[in-house]
């Protein structure tokens, strides 16, 4: 489980450094008439609401990401949370943050 760890660590600072360096994107657009026209603002408002969007998705990765953690901490990592199964290893590899099994995520869609 040592390599999850790693694989964990990794993917919580790629997400850490891409959210840095989008911080200007979700600054305050400002609104002064004499320096834009309307819809450049409109397209300013539009793309600071599409990365502040990025920006929660982002938050949430990680702090699924830290769940993911304290579950190897309490060796509890790759359990399925509803049914108690292993977790197939592959699952685990494309999203480590996963807390179900393929069948019971797979019943929560239905």
């Amino acid at each position: 489980m040592t390599d999850f760890r790693q694989l964990i660590l990794k993917r919580i600072g790629e997400l850490e450094e891409i959210a840095e360096s989008s911080r200007e994107a979700t600054a305050t657009v400002e609104l002064d008439q004499t320096r834009q026209g309307r819809l450049s603002r409109m397209d300013a408002l539009q793309g600071q609401a599409m990365a502040k969007a990025a920006e929660q998705r982002r938050q949430l990765a990680i702090q699924r990401l830290h769940g993911a953690l304290r579950r190897l901490d309490q060796d509890q990592f790759g359990e399925c949370l509803a049914c108690g199964e292993d977790i197939a290893e592959a699952r685990l590899r494309a999203d480590p943050a996963t807390t179900l099994c393929l069948s019971c995520a797979s019943e929560r869609e239905t």
